[in-house]
């Protein structure tokens, strides 16, 4: 199915739901749940996903899972999706958090196949060993580490958030410390009780997702680099590395020849 409201197949009795939306850029989808948990798949662009408990960065041929009931928020940056909706007694992955999932081949071309898939779907025909192998994949997808969660505490989430609109890589803990009125160690404590991860990790992270849509959109590794002020190409690159297991290059390299390969974006 394609283009068509979750509201008008939400009823059907069936443990997934498959649809596929084409988004114009900067396509703003506002604050909302779903009953059913969701994976949202997008095969082109970036997606930006924010919830209550932070913001994920999603880039091509990856998707990002949302619980069921869980509050969300979606910026579309050139963005075609297929989204697949699934009963919670049905969810293949239950982690009370969003997750950021890596897109096989196979999950891929599944998930292309889907969009053909009626509502009302043959569980005993092809669309149904379609959906349950879908659902198989999708328990043995492994996550990618793009996520910056916020902090509840507001006056450390304001800042969180203004880093996030403007990173680099040399923000220091002590200048948040001294803006919050507090000492470095008792900011250290706060900052890993109200995240889960030490304010450098966190830092990372957010330098990481900035990247991204930078590299992705064509910006060159050095000038990335040097916008999110890493003391070189090679320090950064390392970095990216370490987190994504490729090179910035060969990360691009390969969601372009992607990109250039799926069949008619269909």
């Amino acid at each position: 199915m394609r283009n068509i409201p979750l509201a008008d197949v939400d009823h059907v009795a069936r443990p997934v739901v498959a649809i596929g939306t084409d988004y114009s850029p900067g396509t703003l989808l506002d604050f909302h749940t779903h009953r059913r948990a969701q994976f949202l798949y997008g095969m082109t662009g970036l997606m930006e996903v924010d919830t209550d408990d932070g913001t994920w960065m999603v880039p091509p041929y990856s998707g990002v899972w949302l619980p069921a009931g869980k509050r969300h928020r979606v910026r579309m940056n050139g963005v075609s999706t297929r989204s697949l909706y699934i009963e919670p007694d049905a969810a293949p992955r239950h982690s009370p958090s969003c997750e950021v999932l890596v897109v096989s081949p196979l999950l891929h071309h599944l998930l292309l196949a889907s969009a053909n898939m009626p509502a009302l779907y043959d569980e005993s025909g092809r669309d149904g060993a379609l959906a349950q192998l879908l659902l198989h994949e999708l328990q043995l997808a492994p996550s990618l580490p793009l996520f910056a969660p916020l902090p509840h505490d507001p006056e450390l989430a304001s800042l969180c958030r203004d880093f996030l609109a403007q990173p680099h890589i040399h923000s220091l803990p002590e200048d948040w410390a001294r803006q919050l009125h507090r000492s470095q160690r008792t900011f250290n404590r706060l900052f890993r009780q109200q995240t889960g991860m030490s304010f450098a990790v966190w830092r990372q992270q957010a330098c990481l997702m900035a990247a991204l849509p930078r590299l992705l959109a064509g910006s060159s590794v050095t000038r990335t680099a040097l916008e999110l002020r890493y003391d070189s190409p090679g320090a950064f690159s390392s970095m990216f590395r370490k987190v994504l297991g490729q090179s910035p290059t060969a990360f691009v390299r390969a969601a372009t020849r992607q990109e250039e390969e799926m069949p008619g974006g269909s």
